[in-house]
Protein backbone atom coordinates (compact mmCIF):
# COMPACT_ATOMS: atom_id res chain seq x y z
CA UNK A 1 0.00 0.00 0.00
CA UNK A 2 1.67 3.58 -0.64
CA UNK A 3 2.02 5.24 2.24
CA UNK A 4 1.05 9.51 2.31
CA UNK A 5 4.46 10.61 1.83
CA UNK A 6 4.85 8.21 -1.23
CA UNK A 7 1.70 10.03 -2.67
CA UNK A 8 3.28 13.53 -2.26
CA UNK A 9 6.60 12.76 -3.68
CA UNK A 10 5.17 11.25 -6.99
CA UNK A 11 2.57 14.34 -7.03
CA UNK A 12 5.58 16.70 -6.66
CA UNK A 13 7.22 15.00 -9.42
CA UNK A 14 4.19 14.13 -11.26
CA UNK A 15 3.75 18.44 -11.71
CA UNK A 16 7.51 19.08 -12.37
CA UNK A 17 7.39 16.43 -15.20
CA UNK A 18 4.34 18.20 -16.19
CA UNK A 19 5.72 21.49 -16.03
CA UNK A 20 9.05 20.18 -17.86
CA UNK A 21 7.50 18.40 -20.27
CA UNK A 22 5.28 21.66 -21.26
CA UNK A 23 8.97 23.67 -21.58
CA UNK A 24 10.93 21.40 -23.31
CA UNK A 25 8.02 20.89 -26.07
CA UNK A 26 7.18 24.58 -26.18
CA UNK A 27 10.81 25.11 -26.50
CA UNK A 28 11.59 22.51 -29.08
CA UNK A 29 8.33 23.62 -31.45
CA UNK A 30 9.96 27.42 -31.66
CA UNK A 31 13.77 26.54 -32.42
CA UNK A 32 12.93 23.54 -34.82
CA UNK A 33 8.76 24.83 -36.32
CA UNK A 34 6.05 23.11 -36.12
CA UNK A 35 5.94 20.81 -39.32
CA UNK A 36 6.81 17.34 -37.42
CA UNK A 37 6.55 16.91 -33.39
CA UNK A 38 9.96 17.34 -32.66
CA UNK A 39 8.80 18.23 -28.98
CA UNK A 40 6.74 15.38 -28.33
CA UNK A 41 9.63 12.83 -30.03
CA UNK A 42 12.49 14.39 -28.08
CA UNK A 43 9.82 14.36 -24.77
CA UNK A 44 9.01 11.03 -25.41
CA UNK A 45 12.67 9.27 -26.62
CA UNK A 46 14.37 11.36 -23.77
CA UNK A 47 12.11 9.96 -21.28
CA UNK A 48 12.22 6.41 -21.85
CA UNK A 49 16.06 7.02 -21.93
CA UNK A 50 15.82 8.44 -18.14
CA UNK A 51 13.36 5.41 -17.21
CA UNK A 52 15.71 2.60 -18.44
CA UNK A 53 18.47 4.72 -16.64
CA UNK A 54 16.92 5.52 -13.77
CA UNK A 55 15.44 1.83 -13.38
CA UNK A 56 18.56 0.29 -14.42
CA UNK A 57 20.12 2.19 -11.19
CA UNK A 58 17.52 1.91 -8.62
CA UNK A 59 15.76 -1.13 -9.05
CA UNK A 60 18.94 -3.16 -7.59
CA UNK A 61 18.95 -1.01 -4.56
CA UNK A 62 15.95 -1.73 -3.24
CA UNK A 63 14.10 -0.30 -0.36
CA UNK A 64 16.36 1.95 -0.30
CA UNK A 65 15.74 4.04 -3.37
CA UNK A 66 11.35 3.39 -3.03
CA UNK A 67 11.21 7.44 -2.50
CA UNK A 68 13.51 8.31 -5.23
CA UNK A 69 11.60 5.68 -7.55
CA UNK A 70 7.92 7.69 -6.72
CA UNK A 71 9.43 11.24 -6.76
CA UNK A 72 11.68 10.75 -10.07
CA UNK A 73 10.07 7.81 -11.94
CA UNK A 74 6.80 7.48 -11.29
CA UNK A 75 5.95 11.36 -10.25
CA UNK A 76 8.30 13.11 -13.13
CA UNK A 77 8.83 10.59 -15.49
CA UNK A 78 5.10 9.60 -15.16
CA UNK A 79 3.99 13.18 -16.28
CA UNK A 80 6.78 13.97 -18.18
CA UNK A 81 5.91 11.29 -20.75
CA UNK A 82 3.92 7.90 -19.96
CA UNK A 83 5.79 6.45 -23.20
CA UNK A 84 8.88 6.37 -21.10
CA UNK A 85 7.12 3.59 -19.19
CA UNK A 86 5.37 1.98 -22.41
CA UNK A 87 9.04 1.25 -23.53
CA UNK A 88 10.43 0.23 -20.59
CA UNK A 89 7.44 -2.22 -19.66
CA UNK A 90 8.26 -3.85 -23.42
CA UNK A 91 11.80 -3.95 -22.83
CA UNK A 92 11.25 -6.08 -19.65
CA UNK A 93 8.97 -7.90 -21.48
CA UNK A 94 11.60 -8.88 -24.47
CA UNK A 95 14.39 -9.72 -21.72
CA UNK A 96 11.62 -11.60 -20.12
CA UNK A 97 12.06 -14.39 -23.43
CA UNK A 98 7.75 -12.93 -23.82
CA UNK A 99 8.63 -11.77 -27.71
CA UNK A 100 4.80 -12.68 -28.65
CA UNK A 101 3.76 -10.36 -25.34
CA UNK A 102 6.35 -7.50 -26.51
CA UNK A 103 4.83 -7.63 -29.74
CA UNK A 104 1.59 -7.13 -28.94
CA UNK A 105 2.21 -4.55 -26.61
CA UNK A 106 4.61 -3.06 -28.97
CA UNK A 107 2.28 -2.75 -32.37
CA UNK A 108 -1.26 -2.81 -29.98
CA UNK A 109 -0.36 0.25 -28.18
CA UNK A 110 1.11 2.21 -31.25
CA UNK A 111 -2.00 0.94 -33.68
CA UNK A 112 -4.49 1.47 -30.82
CA UNK A 113 -3.35 4.65 -29.35
CA UNK A 114 -3.46 6.20 -33.18
CA UNK A 115 -6.88 5.06 -33.80
CA UNK A 116 -8.05 6.07 -30.52
CA UNK A 117 -6.64 9.73 -31.23
CA UNK A 118 -8.15 9.48 -34.75
CA UNK A 119 -11.63 8.42 -32.94
CA UNK A 120 -11.27 11.34 -30.49
CA UNK A 121 -10.88 13.77 -33.20
CA UNK A 122 -13.85 12.33 -34.92
CA UNK A 123 -16.08 12.27 -32.15
CA UNK A 124 -15.50 15.87 -31.14
CA UNK A 125 -15.31 17.38 -34.45
CA UNK A 126 -18.92 15.41 -35.07
CA UNK A 127 -20.24 17.32 -32.03
CA UNK A 128 -18.90 20.78 -32.89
Amino acid sequence: MLSLSHLLLIGIGGSLGAVARVLVANALAVWLGPHFPFGTFFVNVSGSFAIGALLAFLTPRGSDAVELRAFLVVGFLGAYTTYSTFTYETLALFQAGRLVAALVNLAGQLVLGLAAVVLGVVAVRSLT
